[in-house]
């Protein structure tokens, strides 16, 4: 192989090599800090680029989507001296690349840290009842500082959440029997109250009960009363529109008595006149026929 072959080959791969180190392709959502010469040069935005080789230096791109940090359970004591436990996670978003690489040296141990304090200074003048039951009230302050803070660092601090509040063992399991106990008192509670609803019902019940039956009662003897009544009245004036003689009478007499005396309201009850005079002829006909039969010769007499 000849010198010009071979220099002709060194040349080519040099040219490769040149063309690859100016031509830098950016992802979507991605960014990219150009350096010329130790110094800040400008930003790649996402898409085809080129740089001088051996010049310009393209530092490791940023990713600008959203992200999240879960951070390790931190010790906080409380303004009631308890010491809890909290686990949090962060959703920041790089907004300014160039700020994010040159005002800190890692962001993310930056926030990190920032998040303790915040927290420890946040819990500090709160209860631990106050601390369990106001997430959302620790969130927003902390979502304030931590974006305040981050602001210059090119960081936007889009949600902080906490994801655990763990109280001491012993103040668990206080609280858990006091939840307990909470229950029981209000189970105990609704079961009166389910019974004396019950019983006011039953009882209510039983009187609505008694009162129509009463009422029932109380019309049935009317109509019973009433029905009889025009029963009586019919038989009577059919008997004296008939022009009946007194013997039919009497009899019709006789058979009305027990309608008359039946119910219990029927405690008086009068005799009318004409009955009288019917019993008196009814008497003196069976009377009568006594005597004829005593006075009757015998036969053969």
């Amino acid at each position: 192989m000849s010198a010009g072959l071979i220099a002709l080959i060194v040349v080519a791969a040099f040219v490769l090599l040149v063309l690859a180190r100016s031509v830098r392709i950016v992802p979507q959502a991605r960014a990219g800090i150009v350096e010329r010469l130790g110094r800040y040069h400008r930003t790649l935005d996402p898409g085809l680029a080129l740089v001088v080789p051996f010049i310009d230096r393209v530092r490791p791109l940023l990713d600008l989507r959203e992200q999240v940090v879960s951070f390790a359970p931190q010790p906080v004591i409380t303004e009631d001296n308890l010491v809890v436990n909290i686990d949090s996670v962060i959703y920041y978003q790089v907004t300014d690349p160039k700020a994010a690489t040159y005002e800190i040296a890692n962001y993310i141990s930056g926030i990190e840290q920032l998040t303790i304090t915040t927290l420890r200074n946040v819990i500090g003048g709160m209860t631990l009842e106050d601390t369990l039951t106001s997430r959302d009230q620790i969130n927003a302050q902390l979502r304030t500082v931590l974006d305040e803070a981050t602001g210059k660092w090119g960081i936007r601090v889009n949600r902080v959440e906490l994801k655990a509040i763990d109280p001491p063992a012993t103040i668990q399991e206080a609280m858990e029997k006091q939840m307990r106990a909470e229950r029981d008192r209000r189970a105990a509670i609704l079961t009166a109250d389910g019974v004396k609803q019950s019983q006011i019902l039953t009882a209510e019940g039983e009187k609505q009960s008694a009162i129509l039956r009463a009422e029932g009662e109380r019309q049935a003897q009317v109509l019973r009363a009433e029905g009889q009544s025009k029963a009586i009245e019919t038989v009577f004036r059919a008997i004296h529109e008939g022009n009946a003689d007194p013997k039919l009478l009497a009899y019709q007499y006789l058979q009305t008595l027990p309608l008359i005396a039946q119910g219990d309201a029927n405690k008086v009850w009068i005799i009318p006149g004409e009955f009288a005079q019917a019993l008196g002829r009814v008497g003196e006909m069976l009377g009568g026929g006594r005597d004829s039969e005593a006075r009757r010769p015998p036969d053969g007499g």
